[in-house]
Parts: structure tokens; C-alpha cells; sequence
């Protein structure tokens, strides 16, 4: 392996990751469950009480989360795994009682029935606030967990009215924790910001990737040190399936992969891989507790770029080695593309996922780098514009269009159609054509961001 390549890996294992449940509220959860570890690893030994549990203290433990406006807008409506509800406060509450911060995106795994009732007593008790935060970042979460301390706890400590209070805060990434505080004092902080890239660490556009060294990557590295891709398809096909097989949310992918409905979708590849990909997302959106392969911080852009190349290789048997490279095709491209865009958006993350399958589906028949070029100008001169109203069941509608646009882009690419510079926002570049996009979307759509976030809050 080289060097280049290791470090283009490296972003991939950064990047595409399992996580269960929809990324805002479990990064909501996160910090919470870090705010609480906080107390717990940190206390002076003394008190009992943090052996155990620290919600059994009743009145005496609270959860305030202040989030940013992106995280309000997609956790307000989504479901939380396990548990039949929606929204940031059960994800806070399950945070406290069954969250560890190990888990990363997982952290909920443990979840449980009892855990899940101990949550919901604590929203019912209105022992969690959630608020907007005071900040300009799209992607912040600031968890502050308040529990009673006891007489004597921690000699020497200052305890306002015999508290221990926590912080945690997640900034940027849906699982990059920033700040633990306890009672005032900090205990963790990242390296401060570059100011050229706003990161601590890495951005993704500092890997400085283009559309033609992607293409190279994938056709040259060895299949031995990409299989790990793969998982990709485990995790989002065991979703798949839950969803074809249960009732969940809209029942999108059901619907469509439903026998009685071939007069209207057939049975041919494109309804396949709509079904497929859209009953991942029914099912991760209305609370299912299985996992998704995320891309980018965002499940179903992970089930989006992933379930049509998939769906394709089971459709035409095609080999591990083909498909691994395929998929990494799709991921690093709409990694590439979510660079220019942030986190979060006004722009629905679909756009981006399905551009990235698209390529993976040319890919997998024989096409060429120029032919890749054109499925994403293709895409863009085609869904643009698409917009983010919030994480919700209704996304498996959006994924379903984006589908099918990915498999139309792909097909015209193949033949040679490819839409012109002169139409849009299309360049003959293909770089210039994803700046644009991300210009469009982290830019140009910040008005439409706000009035969205306005319109959810008011109904």
C-alpha cells in the first residue's frame, strides 16, 4: 500500500462508520452519555450513589442539552431506536441511562426495555430540556448533566448547592467531543481550531481528492486492504430486510417492492434497488435498533450511496473484489462532495448520496473515468436543489427519488449523454461543477435553512 493510499483509507474509516439510529439525536445522546461518564469516572470515590445509576437520584439529576439549528431540525421529528417515540428528549434520556461514549456512533447499543422505561420516566418527570444554542456552527451539542452529590463528597470541593455539574460538547462531527467540564473545571479540550480549515483536526478537504484520483484509487489498490467495505453491505442489506419485512414508517420500499404493485414499477433492476434502498430508510428513520453504515455523519446517506450498487451486484452476481472497489467508488465521491458542503445543510443529503451510487453503478458496468464525470453532471443538473425539512420517515420518499435518478444519470452517462456546460450550474470541469454545488448548498440555500428550521418550530 502507499502512502497516498493509506491516507485515503484513512478518511474512508473516518468518515463511513456504523451508527445506530439517526446521527443527530444519537449525537445528542452522545454527549449526554459523556457528560454523565464525566461524573461517574471523575468523582472523588466517596459517594456511593455514583456506583450505580445517577438518574435513580430522582429530582435531584438533570439534563440540559443546547443544540445548534440543524440538530433541532433533524432530531425534532425522527425516530429514536426501540423506543416509538420522536424527538431529541428520549434520545437525551437514553443517553443518561444506557449510553457510552465508547460506543461512538453506537451509543445506544446496550439499549434495553428497562432502560428504555427508565428514559421515558425521566422526560415524563421533565427532567430534560432541550434549547437552541447560541452559535453559528450547524453541527453543536451541548450536553450539561446536573445529579445531587451527598454530605462530604469530594472534601475540598466548592459543590453549589451540593451539585456536581458535567459539560460535554460536540462541535463539527456528529461524534467529535471537543469539551468535557466538571464542576467548572476542565478536564478535556481539543487542540485549538487552524484557522484555515475551522478544524482541529482534518477536513476532508484537506486530503485535497479529486474525481480522477478516486477513479485511480479504486482501480489500482489492492482488494486485500479495501474489503472492509464490504461490511457496508452487511450492516445496510440487514435493513434492507427489516424494513421489507416489518411495517415501518411509510412503508416506502415495501410498497414499491410489493408483488401486487409490479404493474406499475416492474421487476426489473430500478424498482429492485428503490425497494431495497428505500426500505433501509423506513426502517432506520421510524426507530429500528439495527445499524447502518453512515457516510459522512449521516445513515442514510450511507444506506443511499451504498443499497443501489448493492442491489446491482446481487441483481447480476457480481464478485466481492468488483463490488468492493464499486463502493468505495461511491463512498470517497460523496465524501468528496460533502467537503464543499459541511455536515449539515439546507441541501438534502439524498443529492449527495445518490451521486456517489450513481458512479458506483457505472463503475460496476465497465465504465470509463469521463463517463463517472458525466453521471455526476447528470446528477447535479438534475436533483439540485433538493431540500433538508428534517430527519424524518418521510425520507424514505426522497431516497426513492434519488434512486432512481442515480440509475437514470448512470445509464445516460453510459451511453454518452452527458448534460452540457452551457445548462446551469454545470461546468466542463468537474471540479468546478461540485464547488458549485457546495456553494449552492452551504451558501446559497442559508436563507432556506433558517425559514425551514422557522416553519418546523411554529407547527
Amino acid at each position: 500500500m502507499t502512502e497516498r493510499e493509506a491516507e485515503i483509507i484513512g478518511l474512508v474509516h473516518k468518515e463511513v462508520k456504523p451508527a445506530l439510529g439517526c446521527t443527530e439525536p444519537i449525537a445528542v445522546a452522545l454527549a449526554v452519555a459523556k457528560a454523565v461518564e464525566t461524573i461517574r469516572n471523575n468523582c472523588c470515590g466517596s459517594c456511593p450513589k455514583y456506583d450505580g445509576d445517577l438518574w435513580r437520584l430522582g429530582t435531584g439529576f438533570r439534563i440540559r442539552v443546547e443544540v445548534s439549528g440543524n440538530i433541532l431540525k433533524n432530531g425534532m421529528g425522527v425516530g429514536i431506536p426501540g423506543t416509538g417515540m420522536v424527538g431529541l428528549h428520549i434520545a437525551a434520556a437514553l443517553g443518561a441511562v444506557c449510553g457510552k461514549s465508547e460506543y461512538s456512533l453506537e451509543v445506544l447499543h446496550d439499549l434495553d426495555p428497562a432502560s428504555i422505561a427508565r428514559a421515558k420516566e425521566l422526560v415524563a418527570d421533565g427532567a430534560v430540556d432541550i434549547v437552541m444554542a447560541d452559535t453559528d456552527r450547524k453541527l453543536y451539542v451541548k450536553a450539561t448533566v446536573e445529579a445531587a452529590s451527598h454530605d462530604g463528597c469530594c472534601p475540598g470541593k466548592d459543590l453549589p448547592g451540593n451539585r456536581h455539574k458535567a459539560d460535554a460538547v460536540i462541535m463539527d462531527d456528529h461524534d467529535r467531543i471537543v469539551e468535557t467540564v466538571l464542576d467548572s473545571n476542565v478536564l478535556f479540550t481539543r487542540p485549538q481550531e487552524d484557522p484555515a480549515t475551522g478544524h482541529g483536526e482534518r477536513s476532508t478537504l484537506d486530503y485535497h481528492l479529486t474525481v480522477k484520483e478516486i477513479y485511480d484509487f479504486v482501480n489500482n489498490v489492492s482488494y486485500d486492504d479495501i474489503s472492509f467495505i464490504l461490511e457496508s453491505r452487511t450492516l445496510n442489506m440487514a435493513l434492507a430486510r427489516e424494513g421489507l419485512e416489518g411495517s415501518y414508517g411509510l412503508m416506502v420500499g415495501k410498497t414499491i417492492g410489493n408483488p401486487a404493485n409490479r404493474e406499475v414499477f416492474g421487476n426489473e433492476f430500478m424498482s429492485y434497488a428503490m425497494s431495497l434502498t428505500a426500505a433501509a430508510s423506513d426502517a432506520r428513520m421510524a426507530g429500528c435498533t439495527l445499524a447502518a453504515m453512515s457516510n459522512s455523519g449521516s445513515g442514510n446517506q450511507g444506506i443511499t450511496v451504498t443499497m443501489p450498487v448493492i442491489a446491482y451486484a446481487q441483481k447480476y452476481q457480481v464478485d466481492d473484489c468488483r463490488l468492493a472497489r464499486a463502493l468505495m467508488l461511491s463512498h470517497l465521491v460523496a465524501i468528496h462532495i460533502k467537503g464543499y458542503l459541511g455536515k449539515l445543510s439546507a441541501l438534502c443529503g439524498c443529492v449527495i448520496a445518490s451521486t456517489g451510487s450513481s458512479c458506483g453503478l457505472v463503475y460496476l458496468r465497465g465504465g470509463s473515468y469521463e463517463q463517472v464525470c458525466s453521471a455526476i453532471k447528470n446528477m447535479i443538473g438534475n436533483i439540485t436543489g433538493m431540500v433538508c425539512d428534517g430527519a424524518k420517515v418521510g425520507c424514505a420518499l426522497k431516497v426513492a427519488s434519488g434512486v432512481s435518478c442515480s440509475v437514470q444519470s448512470a445509464l445516460l452517462a453510459l451511453s454518452g449523454t452527458c448534460i452540457s456546460e452551457h445548462d446551469g450550474i454545470i461546468e466542463k470541469d468537474i471540479e468546478k461543477t461540485i464547488r458549485n454545488l457546495g456553494r449552492i448548498g452551504s451558501v446559497g440555500m442559508q436563507a432556506t435553512d433558517t425559514m425551514i428550521l422557522d416553519i418546523m418550530s411554529c407547527k
